[in-house]
């Protein structure tokens, strides 16, 4: 059997360019690890609810070429991404605007919050952040930053924010107006039906092979050909981490089901961001797509640290991990036949339209 391409990785920068380089007549077999397609962004019905088990995934995008590729597969309702921060009890809208101040304050108009915001600011006294901590008290002053940052921060990242780099927050929006919306793009929407309809409409009429290890499938299927590999898995792992690891923060998730519940939090977002509380945030999965359903499914999302072996989420794009990262990168473009991308391959965290972005691009050029 032969092959134009063998892609590893049916996530959306896989299944994307296998859709693209099937309309240009090439022919592609895929593989996958997982037992199911979609990668991060699968969607399983649970109780009559779309369940993101990987995490909540909002589609937003200011890219027109890209929202009207997905719409191709999938109608998006109008869900507006609008999360709730809980800290010891107190509710706040995010991001941060005129909602948040007020209720934080009691104040009532732009120029009352901005002279709060403006006087801690200088209370602090920093012109210089040396950490996060200093970074995030530079730009929006001790309260908010108490608050609404420091707890969810530390348990992101498993460690205190005076020893993490200023460079993380590099800038924090504060909008002095009651909008809620938490994304800026023009097109914001959920699937109706889930992502995994998008990925199986991707893929229709392509082979995918899935519980399929990349390296077991070279030694076991010699009689297997292919002109190119498309490879999306970790770009260290495919060079058997010669030059040493990259590192991760992984996700540890709780599911529960609640038949007698029909609303558990009003919200489908709702971040924790007291220290205490070990979770950042509960997902309730049904506020994505509206639905009236009985009962309700939830989900409570724990910050990991990450050991080979386990999913890699978030990568720590630290100057050890960068430089480590260029190294590799010099390897792959020796590389003959072999494109790297998604997160993994890229080792950079992407929204979901800069993926499909990047391998629109990639099918354009192969």
């Amino acid at each position: 059997m032969h092959f134009n391409y063998l892609i590893v990785g049916t996530g959306l920068f896989g299944a994307t360019f296998a859709n693209l380089i099937k309309t240009h007549g090439k022919s592609c077999l895929m593989i996958e690890k997982r037992n199911h397609l979609g990668g991060n962004v699968y969607t399983e019905e649970v109780k009559g609810i779309n369940v993101h088990r990987y995490g909540a995934h909002i589609f937003h995008t200011s890219d027109e070429t890209v929202w009207n590729y997905v719409n191709q597969f999938a109608e998006f309702n109008d869900y507006i991404n609008s999360p709730i921060a809980n800290y010891k009890g107190e509710k706040y809208h995010l991001p941060f605007n005129m909602n948040t101040f007020e209720e934080m304050w009691g104040v009532k108009t732009p120029e009352e919050a901005r002279a709060i915001i403006e006087e801690q600011r200088a209370k602090e006294g920093i012109t210089e952040p040396k950490n996060l901590e200093e970074q995030a008290l530079s730009l929006v002053g001790r309260d908010i930053y108490e608050k609404l940052i420091k707890g969810y921060t530390e348990k992101q990242w498993g460690r205190d924010c005076k020893d993490l780099p200023s460079f993380i927050i590099r800038r924090l929006p504060l909008r002095f107006e009651y909008n809620n919306n938490y994304f800026n793009d023009k097109y914001q929407g959920i699937p109706v039906g889930g992502y995994t309809k998008i990925i199986e409409k991707m893929l229709e009429g392509i082979e995918v092979r899935l519980n399929t290890d990349y390296k077991t499938f070279l030694e076991t299927n010699k009689d297997i050909t292919y002109d190119k590999v498309l490879y999306t898995g970790p770009i260290d792992e495919y060079f058997d981490y010669k030059l040493g690891q990259l590192e991760f923060r992984s996700l540890r998730f709780e599911n529960e089901v609640l038949p007698e519940v029909d609303d558990y939090q009003g919200n489908a977002v709702m971040n924790y961001t007291e220290r205490e509380v070990p979770y950042t945030r509960i997902i309730e999965h049904k506020h994505f797509e509206f639905n009236k359903c009985k009962g309700t499914v939830i989900t409570r999302e724990y910050p990991a640290a990450w050991k080979p072996g386990d999913e890699p989420y978030y990568p720590i794009n630290d100057e050890r991990n960068n430089k480590l990262y260029e190294e590799y990168k010099a390897l792959a473009a020796k590389e003959e036949n072999v494109i790297f991308g998604g997160r993994l391959g890229l080792y950079s965290y992407f929204d979901m339209d800069k993926v499909i972005a990047a391998a629109m691009e990639a099918a354009e050029r192969s």
